[in-house]
C-alpha cells in the first residue's frame, strides 16, 4: 500500500532555486512517510512556452545527465522512488518534453517523452518538443508498476489504455496547465471540469491509479490552477490541492484492493479488439 506525494509549487525564473525547492519538498515527502514522489511538469523551469523564443532552449538539459544523477543519489538516500519532468536537449534542435523513473536504491528505470504536443496561445509547445520515440511505458519500481504520462497526453484514451496495457497500476500526469484571463470568466470551471473528469475517467476505464501533478502561480498572463489530485479506480478522487497554494499532496494507493478491483470488472478482458483496427487512422472516413 505505497504512499504517494505531489509536489505542487510555484516556479522561479531561476531554474537553481526550482531544483532547491524540489528537493527540500521531495525530502519533506520522504519524512513524512511517502516512497513515491511525482514532480509537476518542466519543474525545473517556469513554464517558458508561453512564448517562442529561441534564447530558451538554453534551459535544456541531457536525460540521462547531471540532474538525473542528482535524483539517482537522492533517492538512494531516502529510499523513495522518484518521478520527474524536464526539458531534455537530446541534440541542438532536437528537444523533448520528457519525464524520468528513478528507483527507490537509486536505479535509473528509464524515461517517457511527451507524445502529444499541444499548440494554443500561451501554450507554444510546438516550438519547442518533438513528440516522443519511446511509445508508451511501465516501470517497476520497489513500490509498485507505474507508468508516466505528460499534461496533454491525457486527451488521447488511448495512451493512458497503452499504458495500463504494459501493466501499470497507477499513472502519473505531471503536468503544467492554467487559466489566461481573457478565457477564465467565461471557460475557467468548464476548462478546469474537463482536464479533472478526463483523468478520472482513464482511472476508471483502465482500472489504476490517476495521479495528476500541476504546478501554481501566475507566471506572465497564465494563472495555474494547481488542484493536483489522485483519484481512484472507481474515478472518486480521494485527495486534492488547493488551488492557488504551493502544497505536498499524499495519498495511500491499495494495490491490493486494486487486484481485486480488476478481477471483478475485467476491462481488459473484454476489449474488442478485433473491431479497433480503424483507431489507427487519422478520421473515421
Amino acid at each position: 500500500m505505497p504512499k504517494i506525494a505531489l509536489i505542487q509549487l510555484s516556479a522561479d525564473a531561476r531554474p537553481s532555486v526550482n531544483k532547491e525547492k524540489t528537493e527540500s519538498a521531495i525530502r519533506e515527502a520522504a519524512a513524512n512517510g511517502a516512497q513515491i514522489v511525482c514532480t509537476q511538469e518542466l519543474f525545473t523551469t517556469e513554464y517558458f512556452c508561453r512564448t517562442e523564443e529561441c534564447d530558451l532552449f538554453d534551459l535544456a538539459e541531457p536525460v540521462p545527465g547531471e540532474l538525473t544523477e542528482a535524483h539517482r543519489k537522492l533517492a538512494a538516500e531516502l529510499g523513495v522512488v522518484i518521478v520527474a519532468s524536464g526539458f531534455e536537449k537530446r541534440a541542438t534542435g532536437l528537444y523533448h518534453n520528457t519525464a524520468w523513473v528513478v528507483d527507490a536504491d537509486g536505479s535509473f528505470l528509464g524515461m517517457y517523452r511527451k507524445m502529444h504536443i499541444p499548440q494554443d496561445p500561451g501554450f507554444e509547445e510546438k516550438f519547442y518538443f518533438t513528440p516522443g520515440d519511446l511509445g508508451y511505458k511501465a516501470f517497476d519500481t520497489k513500490f509498485g508498476r507505474i507508468g508516466v504520462l505528460i499534461c496533454w497526453d491525457p486527451r488521447s484514451p488511448a495512451a493512458a489504455r497503452r499504458t495500463a496495457m504494459q501493466g501499470a497500476e497507477i499513472i502519473f500526469y505531471p503536468t503544467a496547465i492554467g487559466w489566461l484571463p481573457e478565457e477564465k470568466p467565461l471557460l475557467g470551471e468548464q476548462q478546469h471540469c474537463a482536464w479533472e473528469t478526463v483523468q478520472r475517467g482513464h482511472a476508471v476505464a483502465n482500472g489504476c491509479y490517476v495521479c495528476a501533478v500541476n504546478r501554481v502561480g501566475t507566471e506572465g498572463e497564465s494563472e495555474f490552477w494547481g488542484q493536483s489530485f489522485v483519484a481512484d479506480y472507481y474515478g472518486q478522487i480521494v485527495a486534492k490541492a488547493p488551488v492557488s497554494d504551493e502544497a505536498i499532496l499524499y495519498a495511500d494507493l491499495d494495490l491490493d484492493a486494486l487486484e481485486d478491483h480488476r478481477r471483478i470488472w475485467p476491462f481488459f478482458r473484454d476489449r474488442r479488439i478485433d473491431s479497433y483496427g480503424g483507431i489507427t487512422e487519422r478520421w473515421g472516413r
